[in-house]
């Protein structure tokens, strides 16, 4: 009798602030020998088939898969056309290892949804967040690659190795492909799109399809204002309209010389309507609390991480001019704000004298992970070498920083931790 393969562990993502950043728990190793497929969904076979047919070195490839299978790669983070981890080699210290795969231009996107919103099982299938194998070949009939082809992966490593790829890139996507086994959207987030703003741009194609596809209700008959009020008596007025499922899509703007930037304009004016829709469904504006400072760095933080581009950089001109903030300070607040929301900002700006409890207990618990001793003060704790603090937030999780030696220039950096150890490997990449 064959062997029973063996459970593959659950990837694990983490919660995060937004839609294009996401962190997965490092895949503990494997105890069988290793000789049956590395993935087990189609996507994943597919990104393992495509990563080996573009590599020119067997051996590499073959201890990049050793790499993997034995725990070596940690915690992955995963951004538009980036993935990087730390991978564990010979040396005490990992190797940083990072895959840069192209994103998709608006107009690929905007082929590519297209053909999925003509396609009722593809479009149903991914608002319920399933993405069927003949998605690739819908992709493909409409001119789009999902998957890599030839010139799109670019690896990099901190390692000496100079191959294509080193076994700590191998391993790194070899890895990747048990991430696309977790959830196929992921490889819609290194094209360029995260699954939130995916979804919402689908909701409203289908809802905008659905109305050109509905019968014209006849129009209300009209009565002369003045023969109303004579016979007095007002005709009741029509029934409200239906709430569409998803929020419009505003008017495409001109750009004009000397008035704003229409592409920013067009992001605020799709922010307003999110609002506008939520609050007409639910009654709640889930950001009405916020202050103008707090509403911009939102705002702000909502523009793709994959490069400042000139629209970005104008938006942040713009509303750190509006608060009466520096483009840097909005950049910092920015990181803090994707890193954990409302209160990574807090985080970043108030610091605050915690209880007796586990801030306390923190640094025994870095000490006894063999991690030097750590300098308090208020909510922060402060590495010894001046690169890396941690700063305990009121929502009891503890929030990596990092700055140059000798600069106190403190940046966050890394996903926020109930535990400070998970925290600082976190940071570290330990």
């Amino acid at each position: 009798m064959s062997p029973r393969p063996e459970p593959r562990p659950a990837v694990r993502p983490r919660p995060g602030p937004d839609d294009l950043r996401r962190s997965f728990d490092a895949v503990p190793p494997r105890t069988s020998d290793g000789d049956g497929p590395f993935a087990d969904s189609w996507w994943g076979r597919a990104w393992v088939t495509a990563l080996e047919s573009l590599s020119m070195d067997e051996g590499r490839l073959s201890r990049g898969r050793t790499y993997a299978d034995s725990g070596k790669v940690a915690a992955i983070t995963v951004t538009p056309g980036r993935v990087v981890a730390y991978v564990h080699g010979s040396r005490p210290r990992p190797y940083r290892a990072e895959l840069r795969l192209r994103t998709l231009g608006d107009a690929d996107w905007d082929t590519f949804l297209d053909a999925v919103a003509a396609r009722p099982g593809h479009l149903a299938a991914l608002l319920t967040k399933e993405m069927p194998h003949a998605l690739a070949d819908t992709a493909a009939e409409a001119g789009v690659v999902l998957l890599p082809a030839a010139g799109d992966l670019d690896p990099t490593c901190t390692c000496p190795d100079r191959g294509w790829p080193c076994k700590h890139v191998a391993a790194l996507c070899y890895q990747t492909a048990r991430l696309l086994d977790a959830d196929p959207f992921v490889l819609l987030l290194l094209r360029g799109r995260g699954e939130r703003g995916l979804l919402e741009e689908l909701g409203r194609r289908n809802a905008a399809l659905s109305a050109r596809e509905r019968p014209t209700a006849p129009a209300t008959p009209s009565v002369p204002a003045r023969e109303a009020l004579a016979a007095g008596y007002l005709p009741p007025l029509p029934a409200p309209r239906p709430v569409l499922p998803h929020p419009g899509q505003p008017p495409a703007y001109p750009g004009l010389p000397g008035a704003r930037d229409p592409l920013a304009l067009d992001h605020l004016a799709t922010d307003a309507a999110i609002r506008a829709h939520m609050l007409l469904t639910t009654g709640i504006d889930p950001i009405a609390g916020l202050t103008p400072w707090q509403d911009a760095v939102r705002l702000a933080a909502s523009r793709p991480t994959a490069g400042l581009t000139a629209t970005t950089r104008a938006l942040y001109r713009e509303l750190a001019y509006a608060t009466g903030r520096t483009p840097t300070d909005l950049a910092r607040a920015v990181a803090a704000w994707r890193q954990g929301g409302a209160e990574g900002l807090a985080v970043l700006e108030t610091p605050w004298d915690p209880p007796a409890g586990p801030f306390d207990r923190a640094r025994p618990m870095l000490a006894a992970a063999d991690f030097p001793r750590f300098h308090p003060w208020r909510n922060h704790l402060t590495h010894p070498g001046g690169t890396f603090q941690l700063r305990f937030g009121r929502d009891g999780r503890w929030y990596g920083y990092e700055s140059d030696p000798g600069e106190d220039d403190w940046w966050p950096r890394a996903a926020p931790d109930s535990d400070p150890v998970g925290a600082l490997r976190e940071l570290v990449g330990a």
